[in-house]
């Protein structure tokens, strides 16, 4: 390479200027990641999304990927064997074109984007129409379909919210039933034993017409007033539970029926869903009387019910009844209240409001929703402003210790909904920090792809603190959701054409630097170098980020990048980048620590407990170990605990003959596993490896291939010569080689 190309490379490098020929400007070639190079068409793959919220779901069914339903309807709704293969493929075509549907901006009911669906491919295929029909019988969940947009977060959330309230609702309104009736009732007897109940006009009312002429109920009506017993149901036990059965039926958290007034069918209950926080405080402020007044009298109801209520003992008591005497299994009772926010709204005094009422304990369910983690920093000059807005608030949470945390990328928010709904059901303030994958400008990267990759390049981490789970950190935080958690960066296998059109595999770093690279707001920091100028002074940006660079540099460090064309391009960053994504691996390694990984403190106790053996052993006159064997202590276990897929990644090429899969770029279908779960399986990532070639035959190995919607199974070449219908499972596989 000539030293002034090089000169030029290094001062972009440590200036962000261009000084020189051969460094071209990224503006307008649409350069994405090359391990993002596999999706630009993201409705021809199965994955999470869409997403079904599903009418009156129960638990995490409330929420289900088309995907999912799809297949649940192939494994249930096929009658015969024969036709399970035929009535697959038609309805996967069917899952696509809703996909596409949906992806062009139609919206609406999963039944109505299935209807339309159908229409479109159905004209003049009879077995396509028979397959669609059944399977159109058997479609049990429907709901609105959500795509990765950016309101998914909220209309989840809220739909998510919705299904815990309704069971909150369901159980109130039984219990409060349960009173009414039995209250009901005990004024309902003593009115009858009662003088004006054994009147003239009650008794003829009581019977009915259709006896009226039988009986004397004027002589009826004495005889049983002469024989009332005195003081039934004493005047203050009467109006206290008048009052009670006014309370609950009048309330307006959660309306029931069976109340005493016309008033209480017709009441408008509270609205619990905000946009701001104040508004959500200043409503349960002015709500809090009502709600004490509706504890104490489904407590003072209980008594009567029991004929436990002593005016000596209760009267006093429930005369100075305040919010001092409620615990939190008493607020669960009620609404929880739902606040959705965006970040960049979020000022000053609405983020101090917000942190105030999380740690004051109030039952309040936050969502914040950042559309842009890459936003210009306050400070200007070019910085992103990582660690800001949502991402910031949610370790800010954190150290309340009491509320519960769950920050997440929109792409995870369906793997996340269990932990969504416990967030949701907890007795005490929640706050979810959703980044929702809408980048300003992104490159035409779609939501769903931008959120993914700011969880895979550690720009906004996946993790949640449980304050219930348990009494320490390792019960209470979990980091374990995000890939190669252990990792400074994820590593994923990238295959490509090499000069001379052979097939070249390397393993590829996504760092913060890829992600950025996706965003031409910042395509100042990139400088694009000319095939014919690559060379041994480059290297990929995961390598130039392992280590501190003093002086000037003799590696640049490069993103391996594709364009519109899916041309393989290498690009050199400047070193300012490389700050932002060393200061961004650092938050990321005090994450690591607070779930566990690379623990500072334990790694210095082990090392202390290892020198301290060290000695022990040499005064036993042992000999002291050697230090490729003392490297070997159970510290460097997880190392041996490597997924399959993760050790395929060493190998420099995949023989030909031999059946392989390209797991980085598995999409978790379930289409192999579901042919056989013993040859096929998931590894750590939810990514397919071939478990065993002994566990299957050829033949499953190239259905497998010919189900996959990414085309990532290599079925390789038969290993027994005898197995029938080689020759046609020879031809069939070989596109798939």
């Amino acid at each position: 390479m000539q030293p002034e190309l090089f000169k030029a490379h290094v001062a972009f490098h440590l200036t962000g200027k261009r000084l020189g020929a051969g460094l071209d400007t990224i503006d307008g070639l649409e350069l994405r990641p090359a391990l993002l190079a596999w999706y630009r068409d993201l409705t021809a793959l199965r994955y999470d999304f869409p997403v079904v919220l599903v009418q009156r779901g129960r638990d995490e069914a409330c929420v289900q990927s088309l995907s999912g339903v799809i297949d649940s309807i192939i494994h249930d709704a096929v009658p015969r064997d024969g036709e399970r293969e035929r009535f697959r493929k038609h309805l996967l075509r069917l899952e696509r074109e809703i996909r596409a549907l949906v992806a062009g901006g139609a919206s609406g009911s999963l039944s109505a984007l299935w209807d339309a669906a159908a229409s479109r491919l159905r004209p003049g295929d009879e077995s396509l129409e028979d397959s669609l029909g059944r399977a159109r019988a058997a479609l049990k969940a429907d709901g609105e379909l959500v795509d990765c947009d950016e309101s998914m977060a909220a209309r989840l959330l809220t739909h998510a919210w919705r299904t815990v309230q309704d069971q909150k609702a369901r159980a109130f309104r039984e219990n409060a039933g349960r009173l009414i009736l039995k209250l009901t009732d005990i004024l309902r007897v003593a009115h009858a034993r009662s003088e004006a109940g054994q009147n003239e006009q009650s008794l003829k009312a009581s019977v009915g017409t259709a006896h009226e002429d039988v009986f004397d109920f004027a002589v009826m009506s004495r005889l049983l007033t002469r024989a009332l017993p005195k003081a039934l149901l004493p005047g203050n036990r009467q109006r206290r539970i008048q009052w009670v059965l006014s309370v609950l039926g009048l309330q307006r958290f959660f309306p029931v029926t069976g109340g005493p007034t016309e008033r209480s069918r017709a009441i408008e209950p509270y609205s619990f869903v905000f946009e701001s926080c104040s508004s959500a405080v200043a409503a349960f402020h002015e709500r809090l009387a009502e709600l004490i007044e509706v504890a104490k009298a489904i407590a003072v109801g209980e008594l009567e019910i029991e004929g436990h209520y002593l005016e000596s003992k209760h009267d006093a008591f429930f005369a100075e009844f305040s919010e001092h005497m409620l615990g939190p299994k008493d607020f669960a009772l009620f609404p929880d209240y739902l606040v959705r926010v965006r970040a960049d709204t979020l000022q000053a005094a609405e983020t101090a409001k917000l942190m105030e009422v999380l740690a004051t304990g109030l039952p309040l369910k936050v969502l914040v929703r950042t559309d842009d983690i890459l936003r210009e920093s306050s400070l200007g000059d070019g910085y992103p402003a990582i660690g800001v807005s949502g991402a910031r608030l949610a370790s800010m949470a954190i150290g309340l210790n009491q509320v519960y945390v769950l920050q997440s990328s929109a792409s995870n928010l369906f793997q996340f909904r269990d932990r969504i709904l416990r967030g949701l059901r907890s007795s005490g303030p929640a706050l979810f920090s959703v980044f929702s994958g809408v980048i300003r400008g992104a490159g035409g990267l779609p939501p769903y792809l931008a959120a993914a990759a700011a969880m895979q390049s550690r720009a906004f981490p996946a993790f949640s603190y449980d304050p219930s789970a348990g009494p320490d950190w390792a019960s209470r935080f979990c980091l374990e959701d995000n890939p190669q958690a252990e990792r400074d960066w994820p590593v994923q296998d990238f295959a490509y054409e090499g000069e001379e059109r052979q097939r070249v595999s390397e393993p590829i770093a996504f760092t913060f630097i890829d992600f950025v690279a996706c965003d031409p707001r910042y395509a100042g920091h990139f400088a694009r170098i000319p095939h014919a100028d690559w060379n041994g002074s480059m290297i990929p940006v995961g390598e130039g980020l392992a280590g501190e660079t003093k002086g000037l540099p003799e590696k640049l460090p490069y993103v391996l990048m594709v364009d519109r064309n899916d041309v393989l391009q290498k690009v050199i960053v400047d070193d300012r980048l490389i700050q932002e994504a060393r200061r961004c691996r650092e938050m990321w390694h005090s994450l690591q620590e607070l779930g566990g990984i690379h623990n500072s403190h334990a790694e210095r106790l082990l090392a202390r407990e290892r020198k301290a053996w060290e000695e022990q052993k040499q005064r036993a006159g042992t000999p002291p170990r050697d230090a490729k064997t003392a490297a070997a202590t159970p510290a460097a276990a997880p190392a041996a605990a490597a997924t399959p897929a993760q050790a395929e990644t060493v190998k420099e090429e995949t023989p030909s003959d031999e059946a392989y899969i390209e797991t980085p770029r598995c999409t978790t279908c379930d289409e192999c596993t579901q042919i056989n779960n013993r040859m096929f399986a998931y590894d750590a990532n939810k990514q397919a490896y071939i478990a065993s070639l002994d566990a299957g035959s050829y033949r499953d190995l190239v259905e497998a291939a010919e189900s996959c919607q990414v085309s990532i199974i290599h079925p390789g070449k038969p290993r027994n010569p005898n197995e029938p219908g080689l020759d046609e499972l020879i031809k069939r596989a070989e596109p798939f080689l």
